[in-house]
């Protein structure tokens, strides 16, 4: 183990998040900003200058938080958007100048890891075997299935939340054929998918996206991360309250109490993506976790 705490960060599509602890299961800071850096990256493929912006506020903010506890030893893990993006090295330069180490662009099977470590070692009662961990994300979304000596197969999927809200949601709420554009889109990359989500007995979701179907599901007053973590839900509700958010508006969504806001326009596309998933796993019943690729980070930097 490192001596003193460490700090992780999760640079994603929609969100950046930090978790400084000296075991996960501890911490002493989980922070979460939706900045949408991957907005419009599928249209364009750059990164534009308002969301870099908006990270580069975020990320002083978390620096400050991890010198205020001394964090021995810090990685950030960029995924999905600066993968894709040609001007990555603007944000390279913006992350050194604030935390001082570079971001560490990890490659989608690399972030399948990641997420399985952080999924399997929160949770609090034995699966069973194989495991599918789904990280639902707003670039793209990991598959990653394993056992108890880990990862068997993984693979990064270029569907996401925002990715395919951009792609064919336009309407508020979206029109039926564009809600069947979007499921074919996920049909075309599942069918493409070296993992087979109907091999796994049990199926763990982990991220944004998922936790605040939980939330809906569980008709949470507030979004509250304990009542959603390790919550096992039935497949069929799952799918009932997929339904009940995908025909909202985004002010309709936005009214709901555990809604993130910047989560309200997206939700419905990533909501499709979990749909297909559990529908070709064939299970009935979704764990959600609220440890997820975080907790993985954390989890290199101390074993």
């Amino acid at each position: 183990m490192t001596d003193g705490p460490v700090a992780a960060i999760d640079c994603g599509t929609n969100s950046i998040r930090l978790l400084v602890c000296e075991t996960p299961a501890e911490p002493l800071v989980r922070e979460m900003r939706v900045v949408r850096l991957g907005e419009g990256i599928d249209a364009t493929g750059r990164m534009s200058e308002a969301a870099l912006e908006r990270t580069f506020a975020a990320l002083d903010d978390y620096a400050a938080l991890i010198r205020e506890h001394g964090a021995t030893r810090v990685r950030l893990c960029a995924t999905s958007a600066t993968r894709d993006a040609t001007n990555a090295e603007v944000f390279t330069a913006g992350v050194r100048e604030r935390i001082g180490v570079d971001p560490d662009v990890v490659t989608g099977a690399e972030e399948a890891a990641l997420s399985f470590a952080g999924a399997a070692r929160g949770l609090r009662e034995q699966p069973e075997w194989p495991v599918l961990v789904v990280d639902l994300g707003g670039g793209s979304t990991e598959l990653v299935l394993g056992g108890p000596d880990g990862v068997t197969a993984g693979h990064s999927m270029d569907v996401g939340s925002v990715r395919l809200h951009e792609r064919h949601l336009h309407s508020d709420p979206p029109t039926a054929a564009e809600v069947e554009a979007c499921l074919r889109d996920v049909d075309a990359h599942l069918a493409a998918c070296p993992v087979d989500p109907a091999d796994a007995a049990t199926v763990v979701g982990v991220a944004g996206t998922i936790t605040t179907v939980a939330a809906a599901a569980l008709d949470l007053t507030a979004y509250d991360a304990g009542s959603i973590d390790q919550q096992v839900l039935p497949v069929a509700e799952v799918h009932a309250t997929i339904d009940r958010l995908v025909a909202m508006t985004v002010a309709e969504r936005r009214a709901l109490p555990y809604m993130h806001p910047g989560r309200a326009d997206v939700i419905g596309a990533g909501a499709l993506i979990l749909r297909r998933v559990l529908e070709r796993a064939g299970v009935d019943r979704l764990v959600v976790s609220e440890s997820d690729i975080l907790d993985g980070i954390a989890w290199s930097l101390l074993d």
